[in-house]
């Protein structure tokens, strides 16, 4: 099984396959409204705008999982990231990423990492179907921009 084999739901209830996006670089972030790192939606944003053109795909994962930080709908997510990130990259509908219920893309990428998803804002940087690169909460989104610009070469 490849991760393009997989889909999602996005935010307006639009069914969105992982195969639509095989020729770029995805980037995966389980993200919150009311977290600590909230303010790193500023810099997927920011990535979003300067390389989606060129082949990027950011695609936010609303979680409430951690402390309960993404209690709203999934229009009360999209409103507070529009007004105070101008977030224009893909918000799928509030998602599990751990547990019984995660998400199949996040089954698939625990599986293939190793890696449980300790807090919101980890990121998962894809390429040809591989997971190629981790950040963990605390990695600033902007330390992913020079392997993403690699990618894209």
């Amino acid at each position: 099984m490849s991760i393009y084999d997989l889909n999602f739901t996005d935010n307006k209830g639009n069914t969105v396959e992982l195969r639509s996006l095989k020729d770029k670089v995805i980037l995966l972030v389980n993200v919150a409204s009311n977290c600590g790192f909230t303010k790193q939606y500023s810099g997927l944003q920011q990535l979003h705008e300067s390389y989606a053109e060129g082949g990027l795909e950011v695609i936010g994962f609303p979680c409430n999982q951690f402390g309960g930080q993404e209690p709203g709908t999934d229009q009360e997510i999209e409103d507070f990231c529009k007004t105070n990130y101008n977030v224009s990259f893909t918000l799928a509908t509030k998602t599990d990423v751990n547990g019984i219920n995660a998400h199949p893309i996040y089954k698939y990428i625990k599986e293939k990492t190793g890696k449980e998803i300790q807090w919101n804002f980890e990121k998962f940087l894809i390429n040809n179907g591989d997971i190629v690169a981790y950040g963990n909460s605390n990695l600033p989104v902007a330390s992913l921009e020079p392997q993403i610009k690699d990618l894209l070469k």
